[in-house]
């Protein structure tokens, strides 16, 4: 997608995008909290691939965020 067929972010998407990345913050924590807690190498092995797709979700929400970042107003809006 190139910057000109772009819209920029409403302040709904933002803040929707922030819980997102917060929620997926938490789910990496609590699956490396649970992976480090047990024993069952099987376990371990499961989450530490949902560990991996959570900070890959991260990922993909902030690259999102740069590329609308051009887009973004320079000043807050009265």
């Amino acid at each position: 997608m190139q910057n000109g067929s772009m819209q920029p972010i409403t302040g709904k998407e933002l803040e929707y995008i922030a819980d997102c990345l917060s929620n997926e913050d938490l789910l990496t924590k609590q699956c490396a909290a649970t992976a480090s807690s047990t024993q069952n190498p099987a376990l371990k092995q499961v989450l530490s691939q949902h560990i991996q797709m959570h900070k890959q979700h991260a990922d993909k929400l902030i690259g999102a965020l740069q590329q609308h970042q051009p887009l973004a107003p320079t000043q807050p809006s009265n």
